[in-house]
């Protein structure tokens, strides 16, 4: 029987680059979709699919998500004083249990399998999951739930596909598809980001993973792939074939908010859904359209 899934890591230690200047002195995973951030929306995901450890990989100048973590005692105080306990209820329920979350430093930009590889020690020997926080998946269940289910029958491996534009391969991890079953598709390869001639189809990773801790042992070697950097997708790629491997075709809104025209759409696809603002909001877009 397999373990559950007890684990999260979070590759938060990013520059931002195409977020600046606002990300020069924000983490990128801290901006926000309509009034909550980014990280916010990938660690609710994860604790609606039974996480209990999130483990944040960050990098310098990135102290802000740790603290946005930790009690605010001063603004809770206030909070409490005021009698604005809706306010403060919703900052106390956000927070993960005391020692449920972890933070370590990705020392060097080294890409994104070398960000997982240094929260090895922390995941240790139990299968454990991934979140990109700037892709915002909107569907319920959360994808990550989704997946939690599905790992449930296949064990193993598996990770979040979105079906993307051919002309877009070159942004993304490709994998070459199996025998599929409804959404579940097994994993017969991947590639990360091939020209859309090389690319085996247009199923692309969306920034969700559920990995076993043998990944480790592949990262370690460092290997060098795309962009010169240490690439999670080379790295699952050696797991294929020797650990059962599927991906699960996400069912749901995806929100790539690595680029700003993702991040805009969320914030209004978001907006919309609430009560509080939608119609004043939907009256505006109407006027300008």
């Amino acid at each position: 029987m397999s373990k559950p899934i007890r684990k999260v890591v979070f590759p938060v230690a990013g520059l931002g680059t195409r977020f600046l200047p606002a990300t020069k002195s924000v983490p990128k995973e801290l901006l926000p979709v309509v009034d909550r951030p980014l990280i916010q929306y990938a660690v609710d995901e994860a604790r609606e699919a039974g996480i209990e450890h999130f483990i944040f990989v960050t990098g310098r100048g990135k102290t802000a998500i740790a603290d946005y973590f930790d009690h605010a005692y001063e603004l809770e105080q206030t909070l409490a004083a005021k009698g604005k306990t809706q306010a403060l209820n919703m900052l106390t329920q956000m927070r993960p249990p005391a020692g449920a979350a972890s933070f370590l430093r990705q020392q060097e930009p080294a890409g994104l399998g070398h960000a997982v590889w240094c929260a090895r020690d922390l995941v240790g020997d139990e299968p454990f999951a991934v979140i990109l926080a700037d892709e915002l998946l909107k569907s319920s269940p959360g994808c990550l739930a989704q997946m939690v289910e599905a790992y449930g029958t296949t064990h193993g491996n598996i990770v979040g596909l979105v079906d993307v534009p051919k002309d877009h391969t070159d942004r993304y991890g490709i994998i070459k598809p199996g025998a599929r079953d409804g959404r579940l598709v097994a994993v017969d390869g991947m590639i990360e980001k091939p020209s859309p001639d090389a690319a085996p189809s247009t199923l692309a990773l969306v920034g969700r993973y559920i990995l076993q801790p043998t990944i480790f042992e592949h990262l370690a070697r460092q290997d060098r792939g795309a962009g010169g950097e240490i690439q999670l997708t080379d790295a699952m790629a050696h797991l294929i074939g020797t650990q059962p491997f599927h991906g699960l075709e996400f069912d749901g809104v995806r929100f790539d908010c690595g680029n700003k025209v993702g991040f805009m759409a969320a914030n209004v696809a978001y907006a919309l859904e609430r009560e509080d603002m939608a119609e004043e909001l939907r009256a505006y877009l109407r006027g300008i359209l």
